[in-house]
């Protein structure tokens, strides 16, 4: 018989596993909300317009 036991994993282990798939969504977020509010088309920048304003995102 091993005398290996089964401990959980700590959770400073799994935070990097954690950790990247949140910083990964807020850069995906950022770059959606900041492209779609600068860019030149007028019906994509519309429509960026009134959801910056709706979360607070200050845009002129």
């Amino acid at each position: 018989m091993s005398n290996v036991s089964s401990a959980p994993t700590s959770a400073a282990a799994l935070a990097p596993a954690r950790a990247l798939p949140i910083v990964f969504a807020a850069l995906l977020g950022v770059v959606l909300i900041a492209g779609s509010g600068f860019a030149s088309t007028p019906a994509l920048h519309n429509a960026a317009h009134d959801q910056r304003h709706a979360i607070g995102f200050p845009c002129h």
